[in-house]
């Protein structure tokens, strides 16, 4: 009687172990997933990322809250000149007196330093515009762009293509009054529709080299026929050559604006693309930059 009663327990003993084991054999093969990454903390006061390959949202801080922007306003101005319908890249554009005298009406305003006089291809204009982030290129390509009898019409013409543009872009929380984010009270944009903006930019093969240049040097042609050499351009993307596969794509910054940076790398055949608006220095802007696309690229995997 004991034995049979033994044995019985010894078969139920048995059982209970090939059950745990098969329990816990089975958890082996359905573990959790390992915990994401935190989210990191930014100075920025608005800022967003997203897989530029499907436009998957990868982080968002007041993504849609509308902020000025500063001269990443510049990245539109760029994408209406290259939009133009048989663009001739090499075609020269005079500087006037009035692109000059609207950098020195604006005393803070950034300029690539084009001499009064001078043919400029529309090509070394656009690295102006994007390289120093010359408001003085960016006058230049409104006027040449826009259509009407008179620089105010043209201009006026020129920005209006700016916000045709973002309405063709669904950027619902956009608007331009300026060609280069010098605004007028209606100059804004948000995290989200600025990294829009820029991922549908850098389809284009010439903005993307330009945005990735650090360092551009264009030979113009004066008022005698002569060559002049401008003084090298530097690219205010301090990301370039800092940060491991950077590609672009703007800075801005002003009263308002503070620091903006809209930023792109690819590593591994994957592309991150974001916006960090109003931080507080450009160290600042480009730290926060940094933490958001290790942010990309870790949740891409």
């Amino acid at each position: 009687m004991t034995t049979g009663i033994q044995g019985i327990r010894i078969r139920r003993a048995t059982a209970v172990a090939v059950t745990t084991g098969a329990m816990l054999a089975a958890g082996a093969f359905s573990a959790a997933p390992a915990q994401a990454a935190a989210a990191p903390s930014i100075v920025a006061k608005g800022g967003y990322v997203m897989n530029n390959a499907n436009g998957k949202t990868l982080y968002t801080k007041a993504a849609d809250t509308r902020r000025s922007t500063g001269s990443t306003t510049k990245i539109m101005t760029a994408k209406v000149v290259l939009s133009q319908p048989n663009l001739n890249l090499d075609a020269k554009v005079t500087i006037q007196k009035a692109y000059s005298d609207y950098i020195v009406d604006n005393n803070w305003a950034s300029n690539a330093k084009l001499i009064v006089g001078d043919k400029v291809t529309v090509r070394q204009l656009l690295y102006g515009l994007m390289l120093p982030s010359g408001c003085d290129a960016a006058y230049a390509l409104a006027d040449k762009f826009g259509t009407g009898s008179t620089r105010a019409a043209r201009v006026k013409s020129f920005i209006g293509k700016m916000n045709t543009t973002a309405r063709n872009l669904g950027l619902t929380n956009t608007h331009f009054d300026s060609f280069d984010g010098i605004g007028n009270g209606a100059n804004y944009s948000t995290p989200r529709d600025l990294t829009k903006l820029a991922s549908s930019a850098m389809k284009n093969s010439t903005f993307r080299t330009i945005v990735k240049t650090k360092q551009y040097t264009a030979k113009t042609i004066t008022k005698t026929g002569s060559v002049r050499t401008m003084a090298p351009w530097k690219n205010t993307n301090g990301l370039l050559g800092t940060y491991s596969g950077a590609i672009g794509v703007k800075t801005g910054s002003g009263p308002e604006a503070k620091y903006c940076l809209v930023f792109a790398a690819t590593r591994n055949g994957k592309t991150v693309i974001g916006t960090v608006l109003a931080s507080s220095s450009i160290a600042q802007r480009e730290t926060d930059a940094k933490k958001l696309m290790n942010y990309g690229f870790t949740s891409l995997g």
